[in-house]
């Protein structure tokens, strides 16, 4: 299993970070990238995957914190990725319109920034979208065929999701899709089999039967037992599938 996305730097792994990431490889987890949040987050995580040869991490400023970023963040997000070759993507970056802790109008312009970057550095973008589907794919076509990118921790419209497929993009699944949501059934089997990818996105969204503790990288178990289930596909080959298209998505080798 290769978990996509999952913030193995938050304070809830503080006590068990090492058993986390023990518990998760015992269950067959071969890899996972730990996203940044803040520039803060994203040393703690380099500092983090230095020691982990099967974790990799990100760099970039989450929608719900740009309000912190500066005139230097950019340089200092070019500046660690060209420094740690254990980056493998830009992000997460995106839209969040739901919760709007940030201004609209600076979100799109980090998001804007976040995704020149990319395409500067030649890394895929972790896209986080809520409540904010036209204008994420309104921006992302600005760059059609220049970037590679994830829809991650997907939740939106077929409609929202063709957008994307058509721009080259992948779509990543929690465990969302474990909440009973027959919508999401429909999404989960529209997404052709080399542009999906799994994802805990720990320690939030525990999938059932964990739902409302915290999640880490070991239930990714559950969830890809759930996308194998509505796929009617088996789990090795849900498992292998998903491993091998983080592996290229995120080009490791």
């Amino acid at each position: 299993m290769f978990d996509s996305h999952c913030h193995l730097t938050d304070e809830r792994f503080r006590k068990d970070r090492l058993e986390t990431i023990a518990r998760a490889s015992a269950r067959g987890l071969v890899g996972a990238v730990t996203i940044a949040s803040t520039l803060e987050d994203a040393r703690v995580a380099l500092e983090l995957v230095e020691d982990h040869e099967e974790l990799w991490s990100t760099v970039g400023v989450h929608p719900h914190e740009v309000s912190q970023a500066s005139s230097t963040t950019l340089a200092e997000i070019r500046e660690l990725v060209s420094a740690n070759p254990k980056v493998v993507a830009v992000g997460e970056t995106g839209l969040d319109f739901h919760y709007n802790n940030a201004p609209k109008k600076l979100q799109k312009s980090w998001f804007s920034r976040h995704l020149q970057l990319s395409r500067e550095l030649d890394l895929p973008v972790i896209v986080h979208s809520r409540s904010a589907e036209e204008d994420t794919i309104k921006m992302l076509e600005e760059f059609q065929g220049s970037l590679d990118f994830v829809f991650h921790c997907f939740s939106g419209s077929l409609e929202f999701l063709d957008a994307g497929l058509a721009l080259g993009g992948y779509a990543s699944f929690s465990g969302l899709i474990t909440f009973s949501n027959v919508e999401m059934e429909e999404v989960v089997k529209r997404v052709p089999r080399n542009r999906l990818l799994v994802e805990t996105d720990s320690p939030y969204l525990a999938p059932v039967p964990y739902r409302g503790k915290r999640n880490e990288p070991a239930y990714l178990h559950e969830i890809i037992e759930e996308l194998s289930r509505i796929r009617k596909e088996e789990w090795q080959e849900v498992a292998e599938v998903t491993t091998e298209n983080a592996k290229r998505f995120y080009g490791i080798k």
